[in-house]
């Protein structure tokens, strides 16, 4: 891992962003338009929710600020995960794109896990 200066650096940011993309960009343009005021407004804001938490956890610039924003992110991955989850239940969303979202979740969620451990880790020091 390289020098972190910004929260674009932060893996889990990039991980984050990419779960972002594909639930917006891949996942809402296809679904139904009565879905427009509920399953695809709730999506886009628990994607969006993804890297802004981790955005503003970065900015808090203290460890403990920084973790509680990881989990807040954390939960948003879930939900996005939940949402998909939901429009496959459906009908909506195939099973290929479910299986594809979870590849990406898996990694946004373990590198948002190990960066959540981290700030716990040096925060005890």
């Amino acid at each position: 891992m390289g020098r972190i200066d910004r929260f674009e650096d932060l893996d889990c940011w990039k991980a984050s962003r990419e779960l972002r993309v594909f639930a917006t960009r891949e996942i809402t343009p296809q679904l139904p338009v009565e879905e427009r005021y509920r399953l695809v407004d709730q999506l886009i804001r628990a994607a969006r929710s993804t890297t802004a938490n981790i955005a503003e956890g970065f900015g808090r610039r203290h460890y403990l600020d920084n973790a509680k924003f990881i989990r807040n992110s954390l939960g948003s991955q879930h939900e996005c995960l939940d949402h998909l989850i939901t429009g496959n239940d459906e009908g909506m969303i195939s099973d290929q794109q479910l299986a594809d979202f979870r590849v990406i979740f898996e990694k946004s969620s373990a590198l948002s896990n190990g960066y959540a451990s981290y700030l716990a880790r040096t925060a005890k020091k």
